[in-house]
């Protein structure tokens, strides 16, 4: 999603890896692919294509994830 941007490095996504169990539903909902799973464990791939939606911090069940909508 290299050609989606809106301004670089205002996202306020946040992934606690320690929290993540490994669901993989954030790769899944999210639009914008910001999201690859790397082993056992989720990892942002693309930080910068994060529209801020909350689409996996309200599917992610460890609450691993966090994002205010709205502030980047």
């Amino acid at each position: 999603m290299e050609d989606l941007r809106y301004l670089d490095d205002v996202s306020t996504l946040v992934l606690d890896k320690e929290k993540c169990i490994g669901c993989s539903l954030c790769t899944e909902v999210c639009p914008q692919a910001v999201f690859e799973m790397q082993g056992e464990k989720a990892h942002i791939v693309d930080f910068n294509a994060c529209m801020e939606c909350g689409a996996c911090v309200n599917n992610c069940p460890s609450k691993a994830i966090s994002v205010s909508p709205g502030v980047g």
